[in-house]
């Protein structure tokens, strides 16, 4: 058993074992319980260090990071010692033109409300904006409503500091070739790690490249195709810490660029009634180049009618006001029937009159398809549909009683103009099961989320579980798809990982984890080495 009072004595944070502590991070926004043997909350590097150094010496422990606990796949869940950086590593250090520093457990929303007294966004926000942290976003190489247009977390991440396996702090940057070079020439763990890895991605470079998934998004497995760029001459392993879910080390700072968003939008909502409309109803759109490209699907469209008191609270203002404001959405019921798909398309410009231009002309190229569909009036106007977007799973999971939100098929992705064949074949497969769902999606992206309610006491949905993974997974993979786009791995999709990529390639990834956590004490079974047994072994009852 881990000394606690030992390590208290070693570092200015806490230590903590107290059972509503350990409860508390017992869980996250996945379907799984585990339960640490401790809290430690750090204060500062030294405190990390002193962390790392302790519980590799002590050996039996492992590390993981945990800061808002928003996870969706089981990633910050250990039976072992949880390092909480929403305590103590919560302060922005500085926002400059172009550039912010900051910790990992600064909440987004504190973030954003930085930045944006400069002007400026880190747009990879997810739908989890107002609960999650930067931390966590790094670590799950987040993507949201913004990525069509602006790219995942990966392309805002400048510089990470990190504590690595020999407990000692790192900071991590692009490299040009020749710094690449003067780095691995030293006898210490850093150059140790530059150079396996370039040996590594130099002599598997063109299998690597193959292994890459055809779709936008992406966050299956280790990055190892976004490391090494020949043509810039660059080599940076930021693009290998992004994404790799606390398997690699702890990071301490995090330096991220900042984009200038444009100052108006408009949103285009269409009201699909056939999906097999929604290959050219999208291709329509996507030629009119929209920032971002949702959906939301008619079981969550009902959802959202069942708990529209509750929405209309979280759009705050006038309550009556705002049920005139969903009058358009009745018409369109009463119009066509409860749409199969609700479309959301935004249109930003740099004037007011430019944003409506081009949210209307795209409006106007469906007419021929004869959808249903409207322009807002206003950001008010749109706010209701991003909040029906954003909160739908929050919606099932307070809500709902006796069955719980179950969210294991919650994120794959497959080429956009696939869909139309895609969709209906997935639905074929979820019928056979007979659950309550809700489907919201990246339309831009081909990158889709189902939340399935389930009963998770009775051992048959554990069963339900592997098989619809199992058969869903299967589809994606016809489509050249990934099993996860943006949530990341986890418990709950770690054990897929070799079938998304290979043996060959998931022999890499094991090569990786060995290079950078040679005692395997950052986060293990998550990207590599997970078990579907323990996995469900942990599965909420």
């Amino acid at each position: 058993m881990l000394n606690g009072h030992e390590l208290e004595k070693l570092i200015d944070g806490d230590v903590d074992d107290s059972e509503k502590a350990l409860n508390a991070a017992s869980h996250d926004a996945s379907i799984f319980e585990v339960h640490p043997e401790v809290i430690v909350r750090p204060k500062s590097s030294e405190d990390v260090q002193k962390i790392v150094r302790y519980v590799s010496d002590y050996g039996g422990m492992t590390l993981t990071a945990r800061s808002a606990g928003t996870d969706m796949t089981g990633g910050p869940l250990t039976q072992s010692v949880v390092v909480d950086f929403l305590t103590y590593f919560n302060k922005i250090q500085s926002v400059t033109e172009g550039r912010a520093v900051t910790q990992p457990g600064v909440l987004y929303r504190d973030f954003d409300k930085e930045t944006l007294k400069t002007g400026q966004i880190m747009p990879s926000y997810p739908a989890s904006r107002e609960i999650c942290t930067v931390g966590g976003m790094v670590a799950n190489n987040s993507g949201g409503e913004k990525t069509l247009a602006y790219g995942k977390t990966e392309r805002y991440v400048k510089r990470i500091n990190m504590v690595c396996a020999d407990g000692k702090e790192y900071e991590f940057t692009p490299l040009t070739f020749s710094q690449l070079e003067q780095h691995k020439k030293f006898p210490t763990f850093e150059s140790e790690v530059y150079r396996k890895m370039h040996e590594l991605i130099s002599d598997n470079y063109d299998r690597i490249q193959a292994a890459r998934p055809i779709v936008s998004k992406n966050s299956c497995g280790y990055y190892l195709w976004n490391v090494m760029d020949k043509q810039q001459e660059t080599f940076d392993l930021t693009k290998l810490i992004v994404g790799s879910q606390g398997t690699l080390g702890l990071i301490t700072e995090i330096e991220f660029a900042l984009i200038k968003p444009k100052p108006y939008s408009r949103l285009l909502v269409v009201f699909l009634k056939d999906l097999k409309l929604l290959a050219p109803t999208a291709a329509h759109i996507m030629k009119f180049k929209p920032e971002s490209f949702e959906s939301y699907d008619d079981h969550t469209f009902k959802v959202a009618l069942k708990y529209l008191p509750q929405l209309m609270r979280q759009m705050g203002g006038n309550i009556f006001k705002l049920g005139f404001s969903f009058i358009p959405e009745v018409l369109a019921v009463l119009r066509g029937g409860v749409p199969k798909l609700v479309l959301m398309a935004e249109f930003t410009a740099e004037t007011e009159a430019d944003a409506l231009r081009m949210a209307t002309e795209a409006r106007d190229s469906l007419k021929e398809l004869h959808e249903e569909s409207r322009v807002t009036q206003d950001a008010a106007d749109a706010h209701k549909y991003w909040v029906i977007r954003r909160e739908s799973f929050n919606m099932l999971r307070h809500h709902v009683k006796k069955l719980r939100t179950a969210p294991f098929i919650d994120d794959f992705a497959v080429p956009p103009e696939k869909l139309t064949e895609f969709l209906p074949e997935l639905y074929t497969i979820l019928d056979q099961y007979k659950l309550t769902y809700t489907i919201a999606g990246h339309i831009g992206d081909g990158n889709f989320h189902i939340i399935p309610l389930m009963d998770l006491h009775e051992t048959h949905s554990h069963e339900v579980i592997k098989e619809l993974s199992v058969k869903v997974y299967e589809l994606v993979h016809h489509y050249r798809g990934t099993i996860t786009a943006e949530h990341n791995d986890g418990m709950i999709r770690t054990p897929f990982v070799k079938m998304q990529y290979g043996e060959d390639i998931y022999k890499l990834f094991e090569e990786v984890k060995r290079i950078w956590d040679p005692k395997g004490i950052f986060n293990p079974g998550k990207k590599v080495g997970g078990s579907w047994e323990y996995a469900m072994e942990h599965v909420v009852r």
